[in-house]
């Protein structure tokens, strides 16, 4: 089982913990206990992963969730404690498809239920997301609509959707995954018709739904030096050159065991350079099954190396888990 999930349906929080300053996890909590190791055991008590997160500098350990599993009533009390997780995004439910079924119909009940817990529990929220090629309804993949049409259907979702949450949501991945694996742009109904001009369209219109909440743009496989992370410090340096409010990046660090991006360090410091706050947003490490113990390992290894890739900057704010139990995963492993 991966190493920040449950062990008898009870957080495992002891492979966070082994990743953090050896201070910090002595100056926890303890059960009795006669093992001389600083590190928690089987029968430690400790707070919780956000509690941890916090006491390292972070604003949060957060976790993804959806509106079908929150009738599990122990799930909920692991995901309620807000010890645990300080943050809380929606895993679909605010994403087009579902939030605006029709052309300029929102539908935020569903969203609501999410963003209300978050409040709740005194968690952060990060909204989830504005504009993305995927789960789409069919009359905005239909493609009929000149530029000047799908610029106001853009504008207005964006800042529709902002708006409605204004004053509750920390960030918006306002812009998710805009590029291929190679740097270019992907083909979508937004690039093919607008070109590049639906971000900026799609950031400002956020902007004015919500002056406070920090703007992300959430990418995959941009953890790492290559073409698609040089093409997205291009693009951030060209929106902050025209005064487009962008304020983060979302490194969603979907991963597989043992195969971990090595140069994430040096990535993420040139992000650092231009000023912007970032976050590991939709963090999984996947295994082939049955796992072997040199995968709970490795894998162990992996999320160490990621933690300690956002402790080193004061500019990664906090970890998002793609949902934190194997029981309800997001991703088939």
């Amino acid at each position: 089982m991966w190493p920040l999930l449950i062990m008898s349906r009870t957080p495992a929080l002891f492979a966070l913990l082994s990743l953090l300053p050896l201070q910090l996890v002595q100056a926890l909590p303890q059960a009795a206990s006669a093992a001389s190791s600083p590190l928690p055991t089987a029968t430690a008590v400790v707070p919780g992963l956000n509690y941890v997160a916090k006491q390292a500098g972070k604003l949060y350990f957060g976790t993804a969730t959806d509106n079908p599993e929150l009738n599990d009533t122990a799930y909920d009390a692991i995901l309620d404690n807000n010890l645990q997780f300080g943050a809380l995004t929606p895993a679909n439910t605010m994403k087009w498809e579902y939030s605006e079924p029709e052309p300029f119909v929102f539908t935020f009940e569903q969203g609501d239920v999410i963003a209300d817990l978050a409040r709740a529990n005194g968690m952060l929220l990060r909204g989830h997301n504005c504009v993305w090629y995927n789960e789409l309804p069919a009359w905005v993949t239909a493609n009929n609509y000149t530029a000047a049409e799908l610029a106001i259907i853009v504008a207005d979702r964006c800042a529709t959707l902002t708006t409605h949450y204004r004053g509750q949501a920390y960030a918006w991945d306002v812009i998710n995954e805009p590029f291929n694996d190679n740097g270019t742009y992907r083909e979508d109904v937004f690039y093919n018709t607008l070109g590049t001009s639906y971000i900026p369209i799609g950031l400002r219109a956020a902007r004015s739904g919500d002056p406070n909440a920090k703007l992300y743009i959430n990418e995959y496989n941009n953890e790492y030096i290559g073409p698609k992370s040089t093409a997205l410090l291009n693009l951030i340096k060209e929106l902050q050159a025209d005064g487009v409010p962008i304020d983060g990046v979302g490194f969603q660090s979907h991963f597989i065991v043992g195969e971990v991006p090595t140069t994430m360090v040096e990535n993420l410091a040139q992000y650092a350079a231009l000023g912007l706050e970032f976050a590991i947003t939709e963090l999984d490490i996947r295994m082939p099954l049955p796992a072997t113990a040199e995968m709970l390992e490795q894998q162990k290894a992996d999320y160490n190396y990621v933690v300690n890739a956002c402790l080193a900057f004061s500019e990664c704010v906090g970890i998002t888990v793609w949902d934190w139990t194997d029981k309800i995963r997001l991703r088939t492993h």
